[in-house]
Formats: structure tokens, sequence, C-alpha cells
């Protein structure tokens, strides 16, 4: 029983998987321990397949995309780490585009710009997949997932496949019924508007610039490691306390946006914990602000 049992079913599958695989490789922090099984599908059968091995051999399962809002644990993560970023594929419709979860978003809004569709120019530059953005409801520049998409098909608990309607979503700021359901995200359909490339090249790139301007795009990270406190800024918070530069080993808080923890080198999961810590005991403090954390920590 256990991982024997899933890897042998596994190999019976065609996913293709590797054991004790270091999830630095991973994540956008370049942080975490090994996940004791790493498996990659191609395509949903392969994905529906992988997740039914792992209940049938009750082993432990954690769904992940391109780990860009991931914190693992430095003794890595037990069972299996089950990676969409291999399931991708992108379907035009007249005004619609139906993604795969593991497309990235940034290729999704290359192609629709292609195509001359507009709408999800604010997304241009956010380093994760379809999947993690309708999960987190991801947003920036005043738009967000829940104002373009339309539909989402998930695997839900008990194996079955889904369909859902944006209002049945219960979208909120980097909320949404996901992480109420346990559903894996598979793909999801987005209603655009027909535009000018250039004219949505343009968008892009304005907010691309924006966004490198203000970020340190230059370290590894897990993007923002707060959520956005009502009425302010956690990054203005965190600078007025005195703390842009802290660090605790090889985790420091960006002196370029005090609200990014970065991996200046060799930083470790604890590192980063106990650097959360010290930001949200200072703003505590200072202005009386409960700092919450945005970034998904998972491992042993």
């Amino acid at each position: 029983m256990g991982k024997a049992e899933f890897i042998s079913a596994i190999k019976s599958g065609g996913a293709a998987f590797a054991e004790n695989e270091p999830m630095s490789k991973h994540t956008t922090f370049k942080i975490g321990g090994n996940a004791d099984v790493f498996v990659t599908p191609r395509d949903e059968s392969e994905l529906l397949f992988a997740v039914s091995a792992a209940k049938s051999a009750g082993l432990p399962y954690y769904v992940t995309g391109n780990g860009s809002d991931l914190l693992v644990s430095d003794k890595g993560i037990e069972g299996a780490v089950i990676c969409l970023e291999k399931m991708r594929g992108i379907s035009l419709g007249e005004n619609t585009a139906a993604v795969s979860a593991g497309q990235s978003m940034m290729s999704l809004c290359l192609s629709l710009q292609k195509a001359g569709l507009g709408g999800l120019e604010f997304a241009y530059g956010i380093p994760g997949t379809v999947g993690g953005a309708v999960y987190m409801n991801a947003g920036a520049y005043g738009g967000e997932i829940k104002d373009v998409i339309v539909s989402a098909r998930y695997l839900d608990k008990s194996g079955e496949v889904k369909e859902i309607g944006k209002d049945e979503m219960r979208f909120g700021y980097r909320k949404s019924v996901f992480q109420e359901n346990g559903g894996i995200i598979l793909s999801a359909t987005f209603f655009l508007n027909n535009d000018d490339p250039e004219s949505i090249l343009e968008r892009m790139n304005d907010y691309y610039s924006r966004r490198t301007a203000k970020q340190p795009l230059d370290y590894p990270s897990a993007g923002s490691v707060f959520r956005r406190p009502e009425g302010n800024f956690a990054g203005t918070l965190i600078e007025k306390s005195g703390l842009k530069g802290a660090s605790v080993g090889g985790a420091a808080v960006s002196v370029k946006h005090a609200g990014f923890i970065v991996n200046t080198g060799g930083a470790t999961s604890e590192d980063v914990k106990e650097l959360i810590e010290i930001i949200k005991q200072k703003v505590s403090a200072d202005s009386g602000v409960d700092l919450q954390t945005e970034v998904i920590f998972i491992g042993r």
C-alpha cells in the first residue's frame, strides 16, 4: 500500500513521474525539500488516473501549477505532488477562449493579443497558470479574473468532472469557491472583446513595464507575501515599520517593494517563515494591523 502501490499504478497509467523530486525546482521561490513522488500528467485522462491511483493507494496528494504562490517545507512533501504545468491548450472562439489549467498566463495573454482578443491585459506578467489564477482570483491594475471568466471545469472530491458558472464561483479578493470545495480546476473559459492587436500589445507592455519598475523580478519570490489589508497596502505598512532590507538567512524583504520577500541565495522555508513572523509582529505593534499571508504553506 501507499507509495509503492501508487508508483506501480502510475507506471501503468503513462504519466511521467520522479521520486524524491526537489520542489525548489518547481516553485518560483526556488525553495523546498523533496516531494516523495512528483507526477506531471499531460492531459485530463492522466490527471484523473493519477488522482484515482493516489486515493486507491491511500497516499496524500497535492495539486500544483508552476508553484508561483507556494512556500514548500524544507522537509519536503509527503505523498504525491501532481503538477499540471504540462496540461496546456487554448481553443479560441469569436469572443471566447477555453484554456487548460496548466497554460501559463503569460503565454495565454500573448496568444490572445495575436488573435485580437482583449480583456486579460492586466494579467500579463502574472507568474502563474490559468488554474492558479482562477483558484486565487488573480488580479492586477484594477482587473481580476472574475471580470472575464465565464465558466470553469473541475474535478470534484468524488472524482466527477463538473462545470461551474461564474456566479457560482464565489469570487472575492484572492478567493474562489475552489478554496472551499477542494476542486481541481481543469480548464476555464473567458469572454473577451475584439480589439486591435497593436492596442492590446501597447496596454500589455505598459502593465509589464510598471510591474518590472516596481517589483523585484530579478530575485526568486512567491509574489506578494501578504494580502492587502482593508484601506491600506501591506508594502506601505512594512516600509513604514523600517523593514525594507530586513533579512533572516537568505530571505530578505525586498528593498524595491516591501510587500515581497525574496530569496537572495540559499534561503530556506524556515528563513522565510521566521521573517514573516518578524514582519507581522512589527507591523502589528507599529500600526495595529494584523497582516494575513497570501502565500500558501505546504509540506511536512
